[in-house]
């Protein structure tokens, strides 16, 4: 899923994009990274781990400048390497180039392949290299950014949002069928975009618009411009950035996303009534979606799960047995409120199952008699390859070939 950030203001960038992406953490766990321009200057720093550990306040105090690019990431396509901690830094033609990207190209192997058969090398296994030698070969053939997008939009298939920074001049492009969250506003001395609104919040910044789908936006120190490079024939949603990505308070395409969660919540009770002494959320996900309930249910919402508020996120961990370990260390059952309860637990989704079967289990081991699950998301019937950590049928030691997935391992 990622986070990226990008903002020019004449205050000065870098404690701000590390603001805005410390707001974005829950985008991507894996590696953060800035790139700043000062005038004459690129300056950049990234590194493995979360965005706190990662930037130091004498990093930051290094990393001049009045626009920069940010990013936080979470792996699809790529492997856990250094060299695919983003932002990617060029130097090309004398000008200097930071690319960032949120989504999944479903292309990738092909585009590479078509590069590397004429000479190109690659020094990463990202698809944002793919973006980047696209945009950068245009732009030395017409000198036209515009231009340079328009047939990047052409070539690649799947979702992205992409901030490229030129010489202290961003460019910000989002895909033609809005699969991915991108959005604009108003610093105190300049403009941010940002994967979700949550990061202008954290900058006390003005929250403005959504980048449309197939919008490209020209932030520098004169202002914005905007230009619809792609007008898409419909609209293609990321289900998942309403159900699990996204922060509750974070507004996607005009539309909170609380409120999505919470109607999701009241709509599970409408389908599927039943009587019960609680309601109980698996936190933090699943809060909103349990408020809903409880709400229309009128059964009491009572907090039976206590979280660590120290532990990351379960589902974008890099192996199954990670995961199994962390659902103890994230979670712990509230005897008081379960024994000799029937609860209602509520969550935003399974995918693989094996975290819901180990908070049941915690459960019943703390009393509770009766356990009725309810989850916010539709059944997940295929894989999805725009983007969610999800692209087989087959878990990857029993893939038998039919269903190849299009990420790089």
């Amino acid at each position: 899923m990622c986070g990226i950030v990008g903002i020019v203001d004449a205050g000065g960038v870098s404690l701000q994009i590390y603001y805005a992406l410390y707001a974005l953490q829950h985008r991507g766990q894996e590696s953060a990274g800035i790139s700043t321009f000062d005038g004459t200057h690129l300056h950049k720093f990234k590194g493995a781990g979360l965005v706190a550990d990662v930037f130091s306040p004498s990093v930051l105090s290094d990393l001049n400048g009045v626009a920069g690019i940010g990013h936080v990431r979470y792996p699809t396509t790529g492997a856990n390497l250094p060299e695919n901690v983003q932002p990617l830094n060029f130097q090309f033609q004398e000008h200097f180039i930071s690319v960032a990207h949120n989504g999944n190209l479903v292309n990738t192997v092909e585009l590479r392949s078509a590069y590397e058969q004429v000479g190109q090398i690659f020094t990463t296994t990202t698809d944002t290299e793919i973006i980047a030698k696209i945009l950068m070969d245009e732009i030395s053939r017409t000198g036209n950014v515009e231009d340079a997008v328009k047939t990047c939009m052409q070539k690649i298939r799947g979702s992205y949002s992409v901030v490229m920074m030129i010489d202290g001049i961003l460019y910000a492009f989002r895909d033609p069928l809005g699969i991915k969250p991108f959005c604009i506003g108003k610093t105190a001395n300049g403009y941010i975009v940002a994967s979700e609104s949550v990061a202008m919040d954290a900058l006390n910044a003005k929250f403005l618009r959504d980048v449309e789908p197939g919008e490209l936006v020209r932030i520098d120190t004169e202002g914005v411009r905007c230009t619809r490079i792609a007008v898409p024939g419909k609209r293609a949603h990321c289900i998942f950035e309403y159900i699990y990505f996204s922060r509750a308070d974070s507004v996607l395409d005009g539309v909170l996303v609380y409120d999505v969660r919470r109607k999701i919540g009241a709509k599970l009770h409408d389908e599927d009534p039943v009587k019960a002494d609680s309601v109980c959320p698996v936190p933090d996900s699943g809060i909103a979606y349990a408020i809903g309930f409880a709400e229309h249910s009128q059964i009491p919402f009572v907090e039976s799960l206590m979280k660590n508020r120290y532990s990351g996120r379960t589902f974008i961990m890099p192996g199954q047995k990670e995961r199994e370990k962390a659902v103890r260390l994230k979670l712990n059952p509230i005897p008081a409120h379960l024994r000799n309860k029937s609860v209602v637990l509520i969550d935003d989704s399974i995918v693989r199952g094996t975290t819901s079967r180990r908070i049941i289990e915690m459960m019943r081991d703390a009393g509770a008699r009766e356990i009725h699950v309810r989850i916010g998301s539709p059944a997940i019937r295929a894989p999805c390859y725009l983007g969610v950590d999800m692209p087989r049928r087959r878990g990857p030691d029993q893939n038998n070939g039919n269903d190849p997935s299009p990420c790089i391992a």
